[in-house]
């Protein structure tokens, strides 16, 4: 019937129900659902240099899954580094999802990790991707509507300051972009926050090995705005935020970092 709102996707309403009491009213505004994902930020957030500003245009979005991100990670891993589908099993075993978990997918871009792990956690689990570019969330609408994966939910938010309530999800996954973060560390303080006891992170970002001179470091820095982490800095980061079980494996310019919230 013309006039009648379509209902809320049940991915998103579910996704709703975790965010803080400032996040819920943000979630008010008009025009929060409009493009297909919910929109907390509503201006744009602050770059943090050339890198990040490319996932905000039309045309890297267009061809991130298939070219941009599987290129990008070959360079950096090197080329008997794991490819995507290995990037993918290892962030599923540092995550170890089963049915009825609950995920978050930190700088989902167009949500290529998140629609896979909806499929593990099944029906009643729930996957929630969270980004600032629009570009790369409008896409993933797309994708996600041609799907049909109702316990997936996007959200156009600040990873530096998570929309979530604590103790809300029982992964985290955030994969090539902690490097990007203004505050890495604070990001993985956000991470921890909204992890339940016993749940899991992964993470795969940079990682500076003894083969790259410690001269380049800053310069590299300076003009991509892409922080390269010392080996045992994420690690050791980690560590001192109480996660057990940490594990690291080095790949090229990347590393893949796992750890669990221990329980009470």
């Amino acid at each position: 019937m013309a006039g009648v709102k379509a209902p809320e996707p049940l991915g998103l309403r579910r996704a709703r129900d975790l965010l803080t009491q400032d996040a819920a009213a943000a979630a008010e505004r008009p025009g929060a659902t409009s493009n297909g994902y919910l929109d907390l930020l509503g201006g744009d957030l602050e770059s943090t240099g050339p890198t990040q500003d490319l996932m905000t245009t039309s045309f890297v979005p267009a061809i991130y899954e298939r070219y941009w991100r599987p290129g990008l990670a070959r360079i950096a891993k090197g080329i008997t580094g794991p490819g995507m589908a290995e990037e993918l099993r290892i962030a599923r075993l540092l995550l170890g999802l089963g049915p009825g978990d609950s995920v978050l997918d930190v700088a989902c871009g167009p949500g290529n990790f998140s629609r896979e792990f909806a499929k593990a956690v099944g029906e009643d689990g729930l996957v929630v991707g969270i980004d600032a570019s629009r570009t790369m969330l409008t896409r993933g609408a797309a994708e996600l509507r041609s799907a049909g994966t109702p316990n997936l939910a996007l959200v156009r938010g600040d990873a530096a300051r998570l929309p979530f309530r604590d103790a809300s999800f029982d992964g985290v996954c955030c994969f090539a972009a902690l490097h990007l973060f203004a505050d890495p560390f604070g990001g993985l303080d956000e991470m921890k926050r909204v992890l339940r006891p016993g749940g899991r992170i992964a993470l795969m970002t940079s990682v500076r090995r003894k083969v790259t001179l410690p001269p380049l470091k800053p310069l590299v820095e300076r003009a991509s705005g892409m922080r390269m982490f010392e080996a045992d800095e994420i690690v050791r980061a980690l560590a001192e935020r109480g996660f057990v079980n940490v594990r690291q494996r080095l790949a090229g310019m990347v590393q893949f970092v796992g750890g669990r919230v221990p329980e009470p």
